[in-house]
């Protein structure tokens, strides 16, 4: 009786899988030929240029683009009309970057309006219209219950000084 069986099943295989092979033959040939003919072209890469370097020397006119420029103080005209007073002592606040001190308090003593500012560090100050905070010369112009506003000075490319207003918001926490 196995035997019959294996015998049947065998029988219907060989019947099923000779049937089966002219079927997709037209799809089959389609799918070999359909790219034939659309074989791409790239263009070939274009002649690279041999890197040339450059020296930056102090006698010519350019100046070296790695070095921070200082404006001369020997030629008022090269520093700039907005100058700032570069000989003033440096408060505090003047050592962190703007972006890192946070304002996180307000507080008004003797008509005075105070704010509360955290360095990166942790640690807490108290500033007020006038004082001097951040890196780029900025001096303190109001100080209200939500924010700091700063006047900045930055050098641009040329050495000239131009002003930049920034503010410090209350972060609540």
């Amino acid at each position: 009786m196995r035997i019959a069986s294996y015998s049947l099943i065998l029988a219907v295989t060989v019947l099923l899988t000779a049937c089966g092979g002219e079927e997709f033959q037209d799809l089959r040939d389609f799918v070999k030929n359909a790219g034939a003919e659309m074989r791409g072209k790239v263009e070939p890469p274009p002649d690279i240029k041999p890197y040339e370097p450059f020296t930056y020397e102090n006698d010519t006119a350019l100046p070296d683009p790695f070095r921070p420029r200082k404006p001369d103080a020997r030629n008022p005209s090269r520093a700039g009309s907005n100058q700032p007073n570069l000989d003033r002592p440096k408060e505090e606040l003047e050592d962190f970057p703007l972006e890192s001190l946070k304002m996180v308090g307000y507080l008004f003593q003797k008509n005075v309006g105070h704010a509360v500012v955290r360095s990166s560090e942790g640690k807490i100050y108290r500033v007020k219209a006038g004082n001097y905070i951040g890196q780029n010369f900025g001096q303190i112009i109001s100080v209200t219950e939500t924010e700091v506003k700063i006047k900045e000075m930055v050098q641009d490319s040329a050495g000239d000084w131009s002003e930049r207003e920034s503010t410090l918001l209350l972060v609540e926490q």
